[in-house]
């Protein structure tokens, strides 16, 4: 066999296993099999404990918030996407949020826009002294979740007790 036949050869079979090994993991994840995939999408701060006195008013609600954020470049369809705290209040989304931005996502009343959305709501839903938020998709996967205060074993969400 000739030298360039051998590059040749080699080549095309390097290309092949390149090709195979990208190809594995995008199969794996159409059929569920990987039980946790990438998103972009993110939750991120959440006000869980509103400023000023809890009265209950319609201000007071939407100073309680979560902010979801796409961190990639290209738009996310969030439609039927929840989010819910440890009591099951479950907010459902119906927005495509586009890439690199963020919507936050208000207890209280108020009209839509593409930066806030409000669960409208009469009661607060994040508990002040320990919670978790999470961000499902449309099929009911955890795509994120963040907690705050004690949890499991007494321990806060960064393992302090």
């Amino acid at each position: 066999m000739s030298r360039t036949t051998r590059r040749l050869t080699a080549t095309i079979l390097t290309a092949g296993a390149l090709l195979t090994a990208a190809a594995l993991p995008a199969s794996a994840d159409d059929h569920g099999r990987t039980p946790s995939r990438y998103s972009p999408v993110v939750v991120g701060h959440v006000q869980y404990d509103s400023p000023g006195r809890d009265d209950r008013s319609n201000r007071s609600l939407n100073g309680e918030w979560v902010t979801v954020t796409n961190t990639g470049r290209n738009s996310v369809n969030l439609r039927n996407w929840t989010l819910t705290d440890e009591s099951r209040h479950t907010y459902r989304f119906d927005l495509r949020l586009p890439g690199r931005t963020s919507v936050r996502v208000h207890t209280g009343t108020g009209r839509d826009t593409s930066r806030d959305v409000y669960q409208d709501r009469r009661t607060y839903v994040w508990n002040n002294d320990h919670d978790t938020a999470t961000l499902r998709d449309a099929h009911g996967r955890t795509i994120d979740s963040t907690s705050w205060g004690y949890h499991r074993g007494g321990r806060d969400h960064n393992g302090r007790h």
